[in-house]
């Protein structure tokens, strides 16, 4: 009969170790500063770590280094202005900020968008969404070793990026959604190479994921390691894939439905263990989802206008009538010099970003410009679990744990 050994794990044992040792063989520990310069971080994170050894007994993030100031920079400028901010945040996908913001207001301003404009929105949004889980999954490969894996996706967000630019005129920063509708039609043609582009990833994604599912070396430095529980994913308010690798199936456009989401077929992905393996495998999966959501937008996509019908009042109106008519260039001017006139009233907008919940409050006094606007940004809070993680961790397992977090600073800090 096999004998049932119940060994503690490896930092029990060292901090048991250390207690039981006489004083005179006790190490001291020791501090050391892990970023703001350091490729692991992926960003300006800054970690102030206590180590024993090899092992962190403490982990401190340090942060502010990418800090703009986009809360107070939107009470001094209009709605319309404050559209090319929200690419700043997560500029890995700056097409779901843009969305995610435009909602807030139109909500403000209580302006229902066509359904041609939602069908573009949740488009550009799950191409996005791929686009962010590409860059996280190859910087996630390279930080534990595999350098393939990151160059395969940066191939792949290259098309992206062209399709991007055709539909936006830029490839990073798109500016793309307006408040009521969006910049401009998809051109002629560009559907179809959406198709294409969906119909080729499906193939090179099994493939990246080939490289690492039974990685032996992957597995390795992933499985077990920078386990968040359940009861911690919640507590310390986690959300998108960190939460759903600790198994918990929230996700928003399941759960509260917005720009018709409730109208494909989707699977939420959830993890089992919460380890830093689950967390890669449900980047994975998302990836097969939002191919499947843009082929269902693809085959059903709508006609009619690109933009609310009482966004006029939002919209600058087209330059040949403002060059034409006195009464089209007074509401050009009125808008570029005082902005949208939105209703008083406060709104809370959440949206489900690649990170995670991306969340706009919006307090309004009427007039043109908001009274406070406050961010609720995934990154941060999912930051905020890193001095538990950290705890009895081998300080390389910090690398793989910062890795498969997949966070942006520049939404953590704004």
């Amino acid at each position: 009969m096999a004998t049932d050994y119940n060994f503690p794990d490896s930092a029990a044992r060292a901090a048991t170790a250390a207690q039981e040792a006489p004083s005179e063989f006790q190490t001291e520990k020791m501090s050391l500063a892990m970023g703001p310069s350091h490729p692991s971080t992926h960003g300006v994170l800054r970690l102030q770590l206590e180590l024993d050894g090899e092992t962190v007994t403490r982990a401190d993030p340090v942060l502010g280094y990418l800090h703009r100031g986009d809360e107070k920079i939107a009470e001094n400028m209009t709605y319309n202005q404050f559209v090319p901010y929200t690419d700043r945040l997560d500029y890995l996908a700056p097409l779901a900020n843009n969305m995610a913001y435009a909602i807030a207001v139109e909500r403000l301003a209580k302006l229902e968008v066509p359904a041609r404009c939602q069908a573009i929105r949740v488009l550009t949004a799950e191409m996005a969404r791929i686009s962010a889980h590409l860059m996280g999954l190859g910087a996630f490969g390279l930080d534990v070793g595999a350098w393939t894996v990151l160059l395969y996706s940066l191939e792949e967000r290259e098309k992206l990026y062209k399709l991007f630019e055709e539909l936006t005129g830029a490839r990073f920063t798109t500016s793309y959604t307006r408040i009521g509708g969006v910049t401009r039609d998809v051109p002629e043609g560009w559907l179809g190479r959406v198709g294409a582009f969906c119909d080729q990833f499906l193939p090179i994604l099994e493939e990246i994921l080939k490289l690492l599912t039974r990685n032996k070396i992957f597995m390795d430095r992933t499985v077990g390691v920078g386990v968040i529980s359940r009861a911690d994913a919640l507590s310390y308010g986690l959300t998108g894939p960190n939460l759903r690798g600790s198994g918990v199936g929230l996700d928003l456009r399941k759960d509260k439905p917005y720009s018709g989401y409730e109208q494909y077929e989707f699977d939420v992905p959830v993890g089992t263990s919460g380890d830093c393996y689950d967390r890669y495998l449900v980047r994975g999966e998302e990836m097969r989802q939002s191919v499947r959501i843009i082929r269902q937008v693809l085959a059903r996509f709508p006609d009619g206008p690109w933009y609310a019908p009482d966004a006029r009042r939002i919209f600058a109106p087209p330059k040949d009538k403002v060059l034409t008519s006195m009464e089209e260039l007074i509401q050009n001017f009125m808008i570029v010099t005082e902005g949208p006139q939105i209703p008083a009233g406060e709104v809370y907008f959440e949206a489900e970003n690649p990170k995670g919940v991306l969340g706009f409050f919006i307090v309004s006094r009427g007039g043109g410009v908001p009274y406070r606007l406050k961010i609720r940004s995934p990154s941060f809070c999912n930051l905020s679990i890193l001095p538990k993680a950290c705890q009895g961790i081998l300080i390389s397992d910090v690398v793989a744990l910062l890795g498969s977090m997949d966070f942006v600073m520049g939404e953590c800090d704004r």
